[in-house]
């Protein structure tokens, strides 16, 4: 997420003042930023331990065997085999729009893929005129005997509308819920007020059939048109979203210059964005706060500084019992994992892990491990397991 130069002057102060102070030189301020680290590792709960590395990944879901299916930005799908630690390339995914946050996105399983062995990508598609917005396509997975494989039969379901210049603020997020219905993050791709405007799906949470048809039962449905996707509206940029064990749908969101939100999803509510956030523009002019208008839905948590959130799991597992019912959010500029206590419809953050680097995503594992990926260049896999 891009901040102002101001912001990232006041950012850089602290490092700038720890140079200017230190008679020990650049080698000494290193080890002492070493020592920190390993610090902050003995100190965590877990062992963390590299299982390979990927080039740009941003999400990644586990298939009935245990294998993995990772998305790479710049456009490929791959398919890795954790017990040889072989990645093969899937061919037969479309072509992509890389460049800012656009390009290969979300990958997730039908809720049937053990029988239809159906899958669904996101990402982002170039329109005309140097214009681009998110697709969402379902497509059967083949694999083959050697790890490697195809897609067949690929179908977009979904676009933003309307394709918008830029580079930023895609989401799109999916997931499927308890009813069986595909839900995706739809951000605003930095324009803020189409977050408001129901002739568009940007800035929105949309609810469709697993076909890409329209459930008859959501909110707008009978407006027509693209209002008939949509459940929710008023949002910023979301990065992840997650159903606990009682079947609400959690989402966050990145805020502009702080207010970074986790919110719960309700039928038809309107969060707000960019009428009202805890954060402010990014050139310092201010944003009136949820509190001043209520008949916005406001936030569950927000972050100020902001955590730059991506990626989220709700803990299911037994690995971590003192974890379950817990959420795991990904922290960018935080370079954190940060965890959240849910109560009922409440939430607060409860810890937070410094992982040295930015956190794109976050998966639970079939043996209750957590798996996170990093974010950029050479990004480590990781899988989080107790420690002895």
């Amino acid at each position: 997420m891009t901040r102002t130069p101001l912001l990232l002057v006041l950012g850089l102060l602290p490092i700038l003042a720890t140079t200017a102070c230190s008679a020990a030189g650049p080698d000494a301020s290193g080890q002492k930023a070493a020592a920190a680290s390993t610090d902050a590792a003995d100190q965590r709960p877990f062992t963390a331990s590299e299982i390979t590395r990927f080039d740009q990944p941003w999400a990644m879901t586990f298939l009935p065997d245990g294998s993995l299916l990772v998305t790479e930005k710049r456009g490929k799908l791959q398919h890795l085999d954790l017990a040889s630690g072989q990645k093969h390339e899937i061919t037969g995914v479309p072509k992509v729009a890389y460049g800012g946050q656009g390009g290969f996105g979300d990958v997730i399983l039908h809720p049937q893929f053990a029988s239809n062995h159906v899958i669904y990508l996101s990402y982002a598609e170039e329109g005309t005129l140097d214009t681009r917005g998110a697709a969402v396509a379902r497509a059967t997975l083949a694999l083959d005997a050697k790890g490697g494989g195809e897609l067949k039969d690929l179908k977009v379901i979904w676009r933003q509308s309307p394709k918008v210049s830029g580079e930023g603020h895609y989401g799109h997020r999916l997931v499927f819920g308890p009813d069986g219905k595909l839900w995706i993050s739809s951000s605003e791709r930095q324009k803020f007020d189409p977050a408001q405007d129901m002739g568009g799906n940007l800035g929105k949470i949309i609810r469709l059939n697993d076909d890409g048809s329209l459930p008859a039962d959501n909110p707008f449905a009978s407006q027509g048109g693209v209002a008939a996707q949509v459940w929710s509206l008023g949002h910023r940029n979301i990065l992840g979203m997650a159903f606990d064990a009682n079947g609400k749908l959690w989402a966050h969101e990145m805020g502009p210059a702080g207010g970074d939100e986790l919110n719960l999803i309700v039928r038809g509510a309107n969060y707000g964005y960019p009428i009202v956030s805890n954060g402010d523009h990014y050139d310092g002019r201010p944003i009136p706060d949820h509190s001043t208008r209520p008949e916005f839905a406001a936030p569950k948590v927000t972050w100020t500084p902001v955590i730059s959130p991506a990626g989220f799991v709700i803990y299911s597992g037994n690995l971590f019992p003192q974890w379950k019912g817990s959420g795991f959010i990904g922290g960018l500029s935080s370079t954190s994992l940060v965890r959240v206590a849910f109560d009922g419809d409440s939430a607060r953050e409860a810890e937070r892990f410094n992982m040295g680097e930015r956190i794109r995503e976050v998966e639970q594992g079939p043996d209750g491990a957590l798996w996170l990926l990093e974010d950029g260049n050479k990004a480590r896999l990781l899988k989080l397991t107790p420690k002895t």
